[in-house]
């Protein structure tokens, strides 16, 4: 499956290259910036093919961060509500 969205990826960012050229005749911004982009994302397909423990654990360990921060805030913030209530 990522060999799929990884091919169409890269025929986007193909179709989106090639009109870029046409409109502007030479590398924009806008075109540097997918380049980058893509090439951001085949590393990343890469890397999970190559490590696909790693990826995982790091995959779980943000969603824990943003777990962890949610909750912080869900008790930082409920702990001044119950105060202003009693």
């Amino acid at each position: 499956m990522t060999d799929t969205v990884a091919d169409a990826a890269k025929d986007l960012a193909q179709d989106v290259t090639t009109e870029a050229k046409k409109a502007v005749g030479e590398q924009t911004l806008f075109e540097q910036a997918q380049e980058a982009v893509t090439d951001a994302f085949e590393a990343t397909i890469e890397a999970v093919k190559e490590h696909p423990l790693a990826a995982a654990g790091i995959a779980a360990g943000a969603a824990a961060a943003v777990a962890g921060a949610v909750f912080g805030a869900t008790k930082l913030f409920g702990d001044d509500q119950t105060s202003a209530k009693k």
